[in-house]
């Protein structure tokens, strides 16, 4: 598995053009092009009583984008990469999967929506939604957030987003091929740290003697996660906790300094667990650090 082609799709929130720029560090790994994506709300410019087609405004909007697209474009000329631009109208996530389906891309990137003070979540229903529904690697980037650890509000710039990625496995096919894309990164990440938890639910009850029987199995899975990633050039490094898993991967990932969190979505029940709140989506929408969900 291999990144060549990125659909990178923008609203030109705050700190876009720099999410962007981190994607561009791809290029180490293969990467070719980038497919700049911006889609028109329908409701923007939709049929209205007897008024029809907002036909002037879509124009007006259309041409907005183009300009700012097309001075992004010189950028990712200068760093030796091919780019495309792609505006389009209709249904946000529509849209964005069609023009991935269309472009035979690799990757789907998109941004983190804007938090209010009273909300504790950087993804909204439309990533989600665009995660249950794609059959690519979706990425949530989040260029610069304020987050709350140990009682204090820090505030996090990711930048090198690729240098250190923590790759959480629950041993499913979907975490075998974030695996197998993270070995596509030689030469781009520094080191990964792949970490394995062993649930609440599954560890409660147990005595000793279970526990560890499980304890060994998953150090020997994380030992052979760790030799596979080694084989394709890279570093890589393990550990293995016990607890609710969302605040273990959450609490590894600050405590190992990774740059990116990477996950295989969630399987067997990943179309419940959107609704009820899967491990996946939810490291996905309360991390400080952009995550990569592979299907």
């Amino acid at each position: 598995m291999k990144i060549e082609k990125v659909i990178f799709h923008t609203r030109f929130r705050d700190l876009a053009f720099n999410a962007l720029e981190a994607i561009l560090e791809l290029k180490k790994a293969g990467l070719k092009e980038v497919v700049l994506t911006y889609v028109i709300p329908r409701e923007e410019v939709a049929f209205v009583p007897y008024g029809g087609y907002l036909k002037d405004e879509a124009e007006r909007l259309e041409e907005v984008a183009r300009l700012r697209l097309q001075q992004w474009q010189e950028f990712i000329s200068g760093k030796g990469l091919q780019s495309k631009i792609r505006i389009e109208t209709g249904s946000l996530n529509g849209r964005i999967l069609a023009v991935a389906e269309e472009e035979k891309a690799d990757l789907i990137v998109t941004g983190r929506k804007k938090r209010t003070a009273f909300e504790k979540v950087y993804v909204g229903s439309h990533v989600l939604d665009i995660i249950r529904r794609s059959p690519l690697p979706v990425m949530m980037g989040k260029y610069m957030v304020q987050y709350e650890w140990a009682g204090e509000v820090l505030t996090r710039v990711n930048d090198h987003i690729f240098d250190r990625p923590l790759l959480a496995t629950d041993w499913s096919k979907p975490s075998e091929n974030a695996l197998e894309l993270l070995k596509s990164f030689k030469g781009l990440a520094r080191k990964v740290v792949v970490i394995h938890n062993i649930g609440a639910k599954i560890s409660k009850g147990l005595d000793v003697t279970a526990l560890k029987t499980i304890e060994d199995e998953s150090n020997k899975r994380l030992d052979d996660y760790c030799r596979r990633i080694e084989a394709a050039g890279l570093s890589a490094e393990s550990y293995l906790s016990i607890g609710k898993t969302t605040a273990e991967i959450l609490r590894q990932s600050r405590e190992q300094k990774a740059t990116m969190i990477v996950m295989g979505r969630t399987g067997k029940d990943w179309f419940q667990e959107y609704w009820l709140g899967g491990v996946s989506h939810r490291v996905a929408e309360i991390s400080e650090l952009p995550v990569l969900l592979v299907p």
